[in-house]
């Protein structure tokens, strides 16, 4: 029998209380598993915290010093017992290291996906799916206006641009994955990165499956040489730079409204987009949907009469 209480959202984040534990908390919690290393899913402090290798790693390099009692390093695929709740990571494809995460509990599967994509990806692991009873899903992009392109194709636009690029993207997983991109498909191009994302392309030259080819920025490069350089910046230094002259602008984001005023529209994102969540919901063929980090409205309307499709429920004092 399905719980309808078995996962629910509280302030500190998802809790679990058959298993007594918490999923993506956002504040120190006694047990906490940690679907990947973005900030809005992965904090420090807690007494026990579940994740992979690589999300541990990207977490050592954001916060310094940590707790290393406190890390339980979980690989994919292996089960693992929280009180009477069966645990197992599965593979996301949102970044090196995400992780879905499988909850079983009185042979019921219940599936939170955290963030992921089935788009193609040499940076990171690749999205297993996993069949559940209940899905947990982000809805993102639960929108059937929303439809992401190739991202060859996307990434394409940067070629024959007589011109530096700036690019803007997330420091952790985007951009790394544009540097492979650029590095395959734009090779003439080189890749200069903001300082902040270098100790990180280091990481995933060491964790992840592809070597990447990149330099540190410095303005010498930008300014001398051929005009073929692709300079990465996180977001606060993309829009410091508004009035950058000299170079072409781009951010690489599935939301419309961070393509305004750029000189290149560039829509690759991390997240499903409709099409590849209704085929994600019918491969994990579910009884029911729960929506977690967005709006499923749309969802709801699309499977009304054929499938439960609902929020996730609220802690209630």
């Amino acid at each position: 029998m399905i719980l309808e209480d078995f996962l629910v959202k509280t302030d500190e984040g998802y809790y679990c209380r058959y298993g007594k534990f918490f999923i993506d908390a956002a504040t120190p919690v006694a047990c906490n598993l940690i679907s990947h290393a973005h900030g809005d899913h992965a904090t420090n402090g807690h007494q026990d915290m579940y994740a992979t290798a690589a999300t541990f790693a990207f977490m050592r390099n954001k916060f310094g010093k940590m707790h290393e009692e406190s890390m339980k390093t979980v690989s994919f695929s292996q089960p693992f017992m929280l009180h009477d709740v069966e645990i197992t990571f599965f593979a996301a494809g949102h970044m090196l290291g995400s992780a879905q995460i499988l909850m079983v509990y009185k042979s019921v599967r219940y599936l939170y996906t955290g963030d992921y994509k089935l788009q193609a990806d040499v940076t990171c692991e690749p999205l297993q799916l996993v069949q559940a009873d209940v899905l947990i899903t982000e809805s993102t992009f639960a929108n059937p206006a929303v439809q992401h392109p190739d991202d060859k194709l996307e990434i394409l636009k940067l070629k024959d641009k007589a011109s530096n690029i700036m690019l803007g993207c997330y420091t952790l997983g985007k951009a790394q994955r544009l540097t492979a991109l650029i590095n395959e498909y734009l090779p003439e191009r080189e890749v200069l990165v903001h300082h902040k994302m270098y100790p990180v392309h280091r990481l995933y030259d060491e964790l992840g499956p592809t070597r990447l080819k990149y330099a540190l920025y410095n303005r010498k490069a930008m300014k001398e040489g051929p005009a073929n350089k692709v300079y990465l910046v996180p977001p606060l230094t993309f829009n410091s730079y508004f009035k950058a002259k000299n170079v072409l602008k781009a951010f690489a984001s599935g939301w419309e409204r961070l393509q305004r005023q750029n000189d290149i529209e560039l829509y690759i994102s991390d997240h499903v987009d409709w099409n590849d969540l209704l085929y994600f919901i019918a491969e994990v063929a579910p009884k029911e949907v729960w929506t977690i980090h967005g709006d499923g409205r749309m969802l709801r309307q699309h499977f009304s009469g054929k499938l439960l499709v609902r929020d996730i429920l609220k802690q209630t004092s």
